[in-house]
């Protein structure tokens, strides 16, 4: 498994969901560009950088915090900028203290956004900086107590954050977590997971847990875990049908999980369609039906739209909404122009979702953003 910083090397996507498939066989995806039920995607502005790995939030006045990311291998940003939905445009903000790359980005209940982790040069960091909205800039606060790339990151109820995995080097995963103090601005370790894992999903259970699910230490794993913040432990649940990294991850009206996409062991050549929701009360994962298109390198989190369906863009042209009434996947009218890897998707105040950047099978990011609207 090759580090993320060298996954921008060109390469030609191989569909290999035939598992996926056989898995999935009695429960086959049903498309669909009607707009009217899935909606449609448009072509929009371009960011002030091409960048892939980026993050972007969501701010209390509506307009989207664009962080970082990279051009292509080792050309890691500082920059940031911020969208406004009014006027379509982006803008520039202040500059991080360092580049950097699969980091984490979480709006805090402060309205500052805590940016954490990431990956600088040849090895993750445990650099943390708060941006303030106000000012519009970044501001160097305690260090993690690991170097993380790509770890996961969950606001809890409280307002502090789980921050969970990562990789220190390449091909060194971590199981150790840690959550961050809004009240203090320190962080502070918690329990380990059972399993060492980067490029996992971590989803925001309804009771306050958190659901921990696949990505890879050396190989990719099915395995899942729950953490719970009462006790500051994690513990072991089902694990999934399939082993799979760098998928994505929604939250259902209901309460359970849809995991979908991701790839295998094989990397560009063991891409997934397959899909499965997991089930807190039950503890269990079932299979549901398969995306129309196989795809990984995806969003953590998928959107969740204000009908209860998941928005699922990248790692394709077409953009899925997933109908937890009919159990299927949907392709939404229109398309991206092409394939994007690493992007981000983000929910705006009015209903629309901002898709931005991501790289297509080649060695350059884009700047090329899309409307996603229901």
């Amino acid at each position: 498994m090759t580090r993320f910083r060298l996954l921008l090397v060109a390469a030609i996507t191989i569909s290999s969901a035939v598992a996926a498939i056989a898995y999935h066989a009695s429960v086959p995806a049903t498309a669909s560009a009607d707009p009217a039920s899935t909606g449609s995607v448009s072509p929009a502005g371009q960011m002030l950088e091409p960048r892939s790995g980026h993050t972007a939030t969501l701010l209390p006045d509506g307009r989207v915090l664009i962080v970082g990311g990279m051009r292509r291998n080792q050309d890691f940003y500082k920059s940031a900028e911020l969208y406004d939905p009014a006027t379509g445009k982006f803008q520039p903000t202040g500059e991080m203290s360092i580049g950097r790359v699969g980091q984490i980005a979480v709006l805090l209940p402060t309205g500052k956004v805590l940016v954490a982790g990431g990956w600088v040069g040849n090895g993750g960091t445990d650099s943390a900086e708060l941006y303030d909205p106000a000012t519009g800039k970044f501001t160097l606060i305690s260090k993690m107590n690991s170097r993380r790339g790509r770890p996961s990151a969950t606001l809890l109820a409280s307002g502090d954050v789980l921050i969970a995995g990562g990789e220190r080097e390449d091909n060194e995963s971590l199981a150790s977590a840690e959550v961050f103090h809004v009240k203090t601005l320190s962080f502070q370790p918690t329990g380990s997971m059972h399993h060492a894992r980067v490029s996992h999903t971590a989803t925001l259970l309804h009771d306050g847990r958190v659901l921990i699910a696949g990505g890879y230490s050396g190989d990719v794993t099915s395995s899942a875990e729950i953490y719970d913040p009462k006790t500051d432990t994690f513990t072991e649940t089902s694990s999934m049908g399939i082993a799979r990294c760098k998928h994505t991850a929604g939250l259902l009206p209901d309460g359970r999980v849809l995991i979908a996409g991701g790839s295998d062991n094989r990397g560009w050549e063991g891409n997934l369609a397959s899909a499965e929701i997991y089930d807190p009360h039950a503890g269990k994962f079932t299979a549901a039906a398969s995306m129309n298109d196989s795809r990984f390198k995806l969003p953590d989190e998928a959107v969740e739209l204000a009908s209860g369906k998941l928005l699922i863009a990248g790692g394709s042209k077409d953009v899925e909404v997933f109908d937890p009434i009919a159990g299927k996947f949907l392709v939404a009218a229109g398309q991206m122009n092409d394939a994007c890897h690493y992007m981000t998707e983000t929910k705006l105040k009015d209903g629309r979702v901002l898709l931005a950047g991501g790289y297509p099978n080649d060695d350059q990011a884009t700047a090329q953003t899309w409307i996603y609207r229901p």
